[in-house]
C-alpha cells in the first residue's frame, strides 16, 4: 500500500495516550490520581522554590558572604594615548571632548572617561575628560597639547 495524503499516520509506537487520572477506581489511576497521599505535593497549585532543598538550609544560605560592593565606587572607560590619537588623526579633531567621543559612539552618556598613559602622541591635542593618570597628562602636555578635568 502506498502513503498518500488520504492514509497517513503516525509510525507504530510513537504516539501515546496521555494519562487520563481521576477518573475512578476501575481506570487504576482514581483515589490519589497518580500523586501520592497527602502533603503538598498532592494538592492542586504546588510549585516547588527555585532553590528549594527539600527543607535542608539551601545552598546560598549555607556557604557564607565574602566581600562588599563599594557603593562609591566610579567605574571609569579606558581610553590610551595611542587610541586617542588614532580618534584625532582619524577624524580630524584637535579638541578631544566628551560629546566628540559621544558622536563617534566610542562612550555612552553615563560613562565617565580616564585616559591612561600607554602610547605616544604625535599632535598637540586639547583634551577634556573626567580624568588622567598622570603618565598621561605628562604625555599630552609634553607634545604641546593642554590636559582639562571635567565633572
Amino acid at each position: 500500500m502506498s502513503n498518500a495524503l488520504h492514509n497517513l499516520k503516525p509510525a507504530k509506537g510513537s504516539v501515546r495516550q496521555r494519562k487520563r487520572v481521576g477518573r475512578g477506581q476501575g481506570s487504576g489511576r482514581g483515589g490519589t490520581s497518580t500523586r501520592g497521599h497527602k502533603g503538598a505535593q498532592s494538592r492542586s497549585g504546588y510549585s516547588r522554590k527555585r532553590a528549594f532543598e527539600g527543607g535542608q538550609t539551601p545552598l546560598q544560605m549555607r556557604v557564607p558572604k565574602r566581600g562588599f560592593k563599594n557603593i562609591n565606587r566610579v567605574d571609569f572607560v579606558p581610553l590610551n594615548l595611542n587610541k586617542l590619537q588614532h580618534i584625532a588623526t582619524k577624524h580630524n579633531l584637535s579638541t578631544v571632548d566628551f560629546d566628540a567621543l559621544r558622536e563617534l559612539r566610542i562612550v555612552k552618556k553615563t560613562d565617565k572617561v580616564k585616559v591612561l598613559g600607554n602610547g605616544e602622541l604625535s599632535s598637540a591635542l586639547r583634551v577634556h575628560l573626567h580624568a588622567f593618570s598622570a603618565k598621561a597628562k605628562q604625555a599630552i602636555e609634553d607634545a604641546g597639547g593642554t590636559a582639562t578635568s571635567i565633572g
